[in-house]
């Protein structure tokens, strides 16, 4: 895992990769906080949960190349006929966008300091956003190397992870739709009114659970959820294992 780990962040500094990853999120966070900076007040919770809207673009891009790279170098075959731990690959791999997401966030702390010495407040409310953020990352960068796993082309990756995410961000616009759609179909069938408003916002309660912006946003006020941060931790979890599990299929389909 470790040797993994090294190559792979390594990596993203021998390529335009890194360097467009993190010129992206300095450019978006420094707009931000100058925008904020030279008007009526810098709220850094604000600036860190409108970051995580461009997660969007970001994760694909860092997340395309992690195993659609392996095949055009021609090392993909290693993980399948040598009886290396791929679990400890995918973790590898997953560790080292996590450090980048890491080196990124520098900028941010450089606008908590800079906010800090010029008498504004980094409150408990800021930290609250800075752990959802890395949260959130860890949930989305384990949809990209889930995307990443199942192709050879890294085009085709980010395009998959883009969707991926992109539904993600999109649930309580979802959920909403669904539900207003099941009501409207349930009232043409004749359905009672208030059954048919009961069970479509059943329906749209249903799909927001899947939400993990409404689990969180309460974070940005200070008030802290485990189950919140357990959610983003499960999702992470089940998208690596099946990544893994693609792998598996794919070492045993090369025997």
């Amino acid at each position: 895992m470790t040797a993994i780990f090294k190559r792979e962040f390594l990596s993203y500094f021998r390529s335009p990769v890194g360097y467009v990853a993190i010129a992206i999120f300095s450019f978006l966070s420094g707009f931000l906080f100058y925008s904020q900076f030279s008007g009526n007040g810098v709220n850094l919770s604000s600036e860190i949960n409108s970051l995580r809207n461009f997660f969007v673009i970001i994760i694909p891009v860092i997340t395309m190349g992690l195993f659609a790279e392996d095949k055009k170098r021609g090392t993909e075959v290693l993980y399948y006929t040598t009886p290396v731990n791929l679990f400890s690959v995918v973790m590898g791999k997953f560790l080292a966008a996590s450090a980048l997401f890491g080196v990124m966030f520098i900028n941010v702390f450089i606008h908590m300091f800079v906010t800090k010495i010029c008498g504004g407040s980094v409150g408990v409310g800021t930290w609250g956003s800075v752990i959802v953020f890395f949260f959130m990352a860890f949930m989305f960068i384990s949809i990209g190397i889930l995307a990443s796993a199942t192709t050879d082309s890294q085009i085709i990756a980010a395009i998959f992870g883009f969707i991926m995410i992109l539904v993600i961000q999109l649930i309580s616009t979802i959920s909403t739709y669904f539900g207003n759609t099941v009501t409207t179909i349930l009232g043409n069938l004749g359905v009672n009114s208030e059954t048919a408003a009961t069970i479509g916002s059943k329906i749209t309660d249903g799909i927001s659970w899947l939400d993990p912006f409404a689990k969180t946003q309460d974070f940005r006020f200070g008030v802290f959820s485990v189950s919140a941060l357990m959610f983003c931790l499960s999702v992470t979890v089940i998208f690596l294992y099946l990544a893994f599990r693609v792998l598996e299929k794919k070492r045993w389909s090369q025997g």
